[in-house]
């Protein structure tokens, strides 16, 4: 039975019989009926987000609405507090801990940090307690505990139930915002670590890759990667992909992506047998997430590179003067249909040309027609000379990519070539 079910309970029991009069003050079972409303407004505005000080600010909003007067929530440690509110609804950081720990001992709990059940009986001639601590806990394990205190008017046994409820339900959501946090972390670090780790490309390549988590640190990784892979006479596979979804299993699917393509790279097949080998693997693994990627081929020697896209956004070329062009490339099914029929196209890549391989969340905008957002990366003008790392800030700077509402990951490319490059047409196709 949950808390809350428990309290209904318990109000139930304590009515009287129908006809007999109340007490005074002890209200009708309208009253009732409307503290329970007002309960349950409050504790639905508890752990909305997954954010561990988010919950402990709204549970000690939602105690003062609940009872007025003043309240703080104090960390297991019993030396953190956060989330102090007083009556008046204006949020403010306490000086120390001196007022908890003066409210705990005033309530009868010696110690913050190991508080016992959150009422006791109060002593004769007292009709109620001026201040209460009331543990945070879900199961066996507890968080903190929420003080409340307030002048004048002591806390009724009914007040303090509904506190332990409300600190009950931020109990809960804070277990689970640890939980979040934890698997946050390994994805994280498992990200990181793949991306940290990209192939070596041949010397006539200069290579700068970023990527930027979606919004703040504690929103959950996604499965953008990038990746080269030196292949035979100087050229070198520039990738760059997109597993759907965020999180562990994201993160882990695009590792699987990641092998496959150097294993299957490495017998130096054209950019879209690359991808049919890839998507031939991964449809026969039934868990396994589809993915979007486009696979760059870049020959400095020949002054060319060959595409090929598995549902993924075709890249951009900035040529000697600065400016941007799209490159197009036939785009076939994501990775992981089973569909196959991916193709190819090669391109002229003279020296000093910058090729852009990119994520969705480099250009998409909610609400933006993709045509919009591939023209505002097509709009950019770069100063002659900027090297590539310099490259890839101003394009994450002019399009706000440290606000994107996804994952971005994007890779810049620029060829040297130690011969003169033969005679290449603009577009050649394969099939």
């Amino acid at each position: 039975m949950s808390g809350v079910a428990r309290w209904i309970q318990a109000r139930r029991r304590s009515l009287p019989p129908d006809g007999e009069r109340r007490e005074e003050g002890a209200g009708e079972p309208e009253s009732d009926a409307t503290r329970l409303g007002v309960l349950r407004t409050l504790a639905g505005g508890v752990g909305t987000t997954l954010d561990e000080d988010t919950t402990y600010a709204e549970l000690t909003r939602a105690a003062v609405r609940l009872a007025g007067g003043a309240a703080a929530v104090m960390r297991r440690t019993g030396k953190a507090i956060s989330g102090y509110e007083a009556v008046t609804g204006t949020a403010a950081v306490l000086p120390d801990d001196r007022w908890a720990t003066a409210v705990a001992r005033e309530a009868g709990f010696p110690a913050v940090d190991r508080p016992p059940a959150p009422w006791t009986e109060h002593p004769p001639g007292r009709r109620g307690r001026p201040a209460l601590c009331v543990p945070l806990t879900s199961g066996t394990d507890q968080y903190g505990v929420l003080v409340a205190a307030r002048h004048g008017t002591a806390f009724t046994r009914a007040e303090a139930e509904q506190l332990a409820l409300l600190a009950e339900r931020a109990a809960s959501h804070i277990r689970h915002a640890r939980s979040y946090d934890q698997v946050s972390r390994t994805a994280g670090d498992l990200q990181r670590a793949l991306l940290a780790e990209p192939g070596r490309p041949h010397p006539n390549l200069t290579v700068a890759i970023r990527y930027l988590p979606a919004g703040s640190s504690r929103v959950l990784v996604g499965g953008d990667w990038c990746e080269t892979v030196r292949l035979h006479f100087g050229r070198t596979l520039l990738v760059v992909g997109d597993v759907m979804g965020h999180g562990l299993e994201a993160a882990v699917d695009m590792s699987a992506y990641r092998s496959s393509l150097r294993y299957i790279a490495s017998s130096d097949l054209p950019p879209h047998r690359v991808l049919r080998q890839m998507d031939d693997i991964a449809s026969t693994e039934g868990e396994r997430r589809p993915a979007t990627c486009l696979l760059a081929r870049v020959d400095p020697g020949r002054g060319q590179v060959t595409l090929s896209s598995a549902g993924h956004l075709p890249p951009v070329l900035i040529d000697q003067e600065g400016w941007t062009t799209p490159l197009p490339v036939p785009v076939g099914p994501p990775l992981g249909t089973g569909f196959g029929g991916y193709e190819s196209a090669t391109h002229r890549l003279a020296p000093e040309q910058t090729l852009v391989l990119f994520t969705d969340g480099l250009v998409e905008r909610r609400g933006e027609d993709i045509d919009s957002s591939l023209a505002r990366l097509s709009d950019l003008r770069f100063p002659t000379g900027d090297g590539v790392d310099h490259v890839l800030d101003t394009i994450l700077t002019r399009l706000d990519a440290r606000h994107a509402e996804d994952d971005v990951a994007v890779l810049a490319a620029r060829p040297y070539a130690r011969q003169a490059a033969p005679a290449v047409g603009d577009t050649t196709a394969a099939h």
